[in-house]
């Protein structure tokens, strides 16, 4: 089993922006924590981070043939991305948003998400160990469809 980790914009900037909402740990940090918890559940992976949204539907594209699924933060691109919903929508593999920070209890604009329309799930609020649910949501989920 092979997944994608993407993370969106700004997320290069964990442990400087906003520390009181999104804490003091690195996006490495983050890297790290993934890596740990895939190589636990032996899961290969593959994770990314860019700041443009271009770049991040090349990656979604990319993971056709290559990947099983997708975990995903899409960041502020979540509110915002059509492309990142299509392309989602066009390698149809299975994938789960994840956000550090809850969206619904923050600002009103980052209340809608546009990728989460093509996930099977969406985590929030549980800062990096919502990327280990999203990745155990994936797993499970894969393992039932084979």
């Amino acid at each position: 089993m092979k997944l994608y980790v993407l993370n969106g914009p700004n997320l290069n900037m964990l442990g400087v922006r906003e520390p009181e909402i999104y804490g003091r740990q690195t996006l490495l940090d983050l890297e790290n924590y993934i890596r740990q918890v895939c190589e636990r559940e032996n899961i290969e992976v593959e994770v990314f981070q860019s700041n443009h949204e271009g770049v991040l539907v090349d990656i979604i594209q990319s993971a056709l043939g290559n990947a099983d699924g997708i975990v995903i933060n899409p960041a502020a691109y979540t509110h915002t991305s059509v492309a990142i919903l299509d392309a989602l929508k066009a390698v149809s593999l299975p994938a789960v948003e994840v956000h550090l920070s809850d969206i619904n209890e923050r600002e009103s604009f980052r209340h809608i998400s546009y990728p989460a329309m093509a996930c099977i799930a969406q985590v929030k609020g549980l800062g990096f160990a919502g990327y280990e649910k999203a990745i155990l949501m994936l797993k499970e989920y894969l393992q039932e469809k084979n």
